[in-house]
């Protein structure tokens, strides 16, 4: 018998269910994985979260797994053999992007010492925990409105209030396991 999951990854591949049993919506404080997760979330605009969880290897192998102060320094000719690489999702524009957070997370960094400093700030430290009945989740909150706002000023692309919801949701800034999840206090 499967456990009880929320409603968008009962049916999902075994990647999916993986990913929902152990990482989406745990709290993260690590730098490196923050910078990792908003990279992949914003890759997934306009495509399935399966098809990036798909190429998250991908994508680490790409992006010097994700340490921001090496994608800070890709140049032109990096980020064009990153155009032919099928591991990743080959879109000019994410592409750019990733160089382009990566240099506004160093700033972040620079100025309060750590992106989880600044990311956790938004909800004083503890992650808003929603316990929703059904499993229909909104795609976008006033503190998703707030932090894209914010990070859009800061300098980041791919950062919609969407894009960020499904972000906190990932990093468990946002804990919306479902009620009768067993993640979410259910059976």
């Amino acid at each position: 018998m499967s456990k009880p999951r929320c409603r968008w990854a009962r049916d999902a591949d075994a990647e999916s269910q993986r990913y929902h049993d152990e990482e989406w919506g745990r709290p993260v404080h690590d730098d490196r994985q923050l910078f990792e997760m908003l990279i992949l979330e914003g890759a997934q605009a306009g495509l399935s979260w399966s098809t990036i969880l798909h190429k998250r290897a991908g994508y680490r192998r790409a992006f010097a797994r994700f340490d921001p102060r090496k994608v800070a320094r890709f140049d032109a000719r990096r980020r064009a053999a990153l155009l032919r690489d099928p591991g990743i999702v080959r879109n000019r524009l994410k592409i750019e992007s990733t160089v382009t957070n990566a240099r506004a997370f160093l700033a972040v960094q620079r100025e309060l010492g750590s992106f989880d400093r600044y990311l956790w700030a938004f909800v004083g430290g503890e992650p808003v925990v929603t316990r929703r009945r059904g499993g229909k989740l909104p795609a976008r909150t006033a503190l998703s409105d707030r932090i894209s706002r914010d990070l859009a000023q800061r300098g980041f692309r791919f950062v919609g209030t969407t894009i960020v919801y499904a972000w906190l949701q990932a990093v468990g800034v946002v804990d919306d396991h479902s009620r009768d999840c067993f993640r979410g206090g259910g059976a």
